[in-house]
């Protein structure tokens, strides 16, 4: 089984390809907004990478949230395109999922946090179980001052990730046992989608494409700014 993941949450777009083997390739950009004009290149460029033809996958697993409205929109309608042109099955991810997968052999507390823009981050927290990691709790939009105060009445340890956590970090950072992880933890990877996905797969725990539903935890910022205008 070949797996198309297409991660576009935030301002970095990534896809990548794998199964029983692992990923086979992955390709990952932070170009601005541009998430439409990278993704069909990066498909491409991953299937030749991977030497596999597009006819070839038989699941496509996508980020279904919480990020960036119109982000979220590109890839989810991609992959909505691509799996109903070749009659394959989806697979949907949250991205706090996909930003703590990679920390999971932590045996800290994981906190992960998107920049949700407009000073709010989305956040989730995750414990470390047998083979990846576990939510704690539903995820959650609100200000960073609102998760500082979350961390601090928090036992124990906790590593952030994501790059909310990393705009932020002055807000979290002078909390008694507190950790932002840089790097490679900024954003949700595309690797991350399908090796989760896969493990799904293998259950058969799919959903056709019109079944996917986006987890925004806000209304979009052009509702939300044409009810300030009604309101004024």
């Amino acid at each position: 089984m070949l797996i198309l993941g297409l991660e576009s949450a935030t301002a970095q777009v990534g896809c990548a390809i794998g199964g029983h083997e692992g990923v086979l390739a992955s390709s990952h950009s932070s170009r601005g907004k541009r998430h439409a004009e990278n993704l069909t290149p990066a498909i491409d460029f991953v299937c030749r990478q991977a030497r596999v033809e597009l006819s070839e996958i038989s699941c496509v697993a996508v980020d279904n949230g919480p990020g960036l409205f119109t982000g979220l929109r590109v890839g989810v309608a991609s992959g909505k395109a691509i799996a109903q042109a070749l009659r394959i099955p989806m697979i949907a991810v949250s991205s706090l999922d996909l930003l703590a997968f990679p920390l999971r052999y932590t045996d800290r507390r994981i906190a992960a946090v998107i920049d949700a823009r407009r000073g709010e981050v989305f956040w989730a927290f995750y414990r470390q179980v047998p083979g990846g990691v576990q939510r704690i709790g539903e995820p959650t939009v609100g200000s960073p001052d609102e998760l500082a105060a979350e961390l601090l009445a928090q036992p124990g340890e906790t590593l952030l990730a994501g790059d909310g956590a990393i705009r932020y970090a002055d807000r979290f950072l002078d909390r008694a046992n507190v950790e932002v992880a840089g790097g490679d933890h900024a954003h949700p990877s595309a690797r991350s989608l399908v090796q989760l996905a896969h493990a799904r797969a293998l259950r058969e725990d799919w959903v056709r494409p019109q079944e996917i539903e986006l987890l925004y935890l806000r209304k979009p910022d052009a509702e939300i700014n044409w009810s300030t205008r009604e309101g004024a």
